[in-house]
């Protein structure tokens, strides 16, 4: 059974090598041999352009794509995949597209697994378990309120006067901003029409406590029954955001102002304008270390009173080797290709497990990739 990897971009490299090196069968694809060959060259030979007829042609039954690639190649790919009776799995939340291939993925009895990555990701298995850690808890109480928040950012660990520095296009980045946001807050849907409407300060129990600038992203509230939150409990506060350097909000106000005219065609040709200038002065520099800092928290009240309080908390930074970001997208997407080439996900379309085995085996692994990750107990 060989691995398709598509895409050998800079998040995807340790976990390519990774696979390559314990000995599976990989077949890199990527529309420019010699930059594959840069940076997986001295492991392997097997490197062929990015070209769906080609793929098709060399895909086998039980086979694994694996797309790194832009996200309007998801789909096609994991059809792909489904007609040879192959699976498919990429570090990218699950578009509807992508969750109405379910019933056709169950039919072919394939695996399509998705958010994989770090954000999503990590945060997925680090909310489940603290879920079923609070159920399995005699603080378990239909009565009490419930406060969850997941904060993850990609941030320089030498702070710059921008509070930010790029590790590919800042394009993503400035679309981002456009984007609306739903949580929840004070037990009732919070709406921002901009992430800059809600930026707040949070406190992250770190061995040294360290605040950072935070705001929701996307739609939150998908991701309560996601993470096997009990119907019948309240919901005092549930967010999933961006954790940004303090200061960030402040270097970023000309930038908000630009955005928030920008429109049409004019307005994205203005975008990319801005995303090449963001790149030239303020990319990631060749001895200059990035820093990720996860933090998903479970707290329990009731009447005032801390029942059950949990965080995990997660700081990792680049080294020699790899960036932090790198080392935390992709290679917890290999330990879901080899979760899938084992039989251990079932067909159909998933996010990152929730089988308890998993969740630890995989949060003990991915320890190793970080230079601090620990639970912090804050009950009172």
């Amino acid at each position: 059974m060989t691995i398709h990897w598509c895409g050998t971009g800079l998040s995807a490299i340790p976990g390519l090598r990774r696979l390559i090196e314990n000995g599976h069968p990989v077949t890199v694809w990527n529309r420019t041999i010699q930059k594959a060959r840069d940076v997986v060259g001295d492991v392997t030979d097997d490197i062929r352009v990015f070209d769906m007829d080609a793929i098709d042609a060399a895909l086998a039954k039980g086979d694994v794509i694996v797309s790194m690639l832009p996200g309007d190649h998801h789909v096609p790919l994991a059809k792909l995949a489904m007609s040879k009776g192959a699976h498919f799995v990429s570090s990218s939340y699950i578009s509807p597209e992508m969750a109405a291939l379910n019933g056709d993925a169950k039919q072919a009895n394939v695996a399509i697994v998705n958010e994989v990555g770090l954000d999503p990701g990590i945060d997925h298995l680090m909310a489940h378990d603290l879920v079923e850690q609070y159920r399995a808890s005699e603080a378990c109480d239909p009565e009490n309120e419930l406060s969850f928040i997941s904060y993850c950012g990609g941030i320089p660990k030498i702070p710059n006067d921008f509070k930010y520095k790029f590790s590919w296009s800042p394009l993503g980045v400035l679309r981002a901003l456009k984007s609306p946001s739903k949580s929840i807050r004070d037990f009732a849907e919070f709406n921002v029409d901009r992430p800059w409407n809600a930026i707040s300060s949070y406190t992250a129990p770190l061995p040294t406590p360290e605040t950072f600038e935070v705001y929701p992203n996307r739609d939150s509230i998908p991701f309560i029954s996601q993470y096997h939150f009990d119907p019948k409990w309240k919901i005092k506060e549930f967010v999933r955001g961006t954790l940004r350097l303090n200061g960030w909000a402040d270097a970023w106000t000309p930038v908000f102002r630009e955005i928030e005219t920008l429109k049409g065609s004019e307005g994205e040709n203005r975008l990319r304008e801005m995303s090449e200038q963001f790149w030239s002065e303020n990319a990631y520099g060749e001895n200059d270390p990035d820093r990720v800092v996860l933090v998903v928290a479970l707290k329990a009240e009731n009447k005032g009173e801390t029942k059950w309080n949990k965080t995990y908390v997660l700081d990792a930074w680049g080294d020699e080797i790899s960036t932090a970001m790198a080392r935390l997208v992709s290679i917890p997407v290999s330990y879901a290709i080899e979760a899938v080439l084992n039989g251990e996900i079932s067909s159909g379309v998933h996010a990152a497990p929730s089988a308890p085995d998993m969740v630890s085996k995989w949060l003990a692994n991915i320890s190793k990739l970080c230079q601090h990750l620990e639970i912090v107990d804050g009950t009172q």
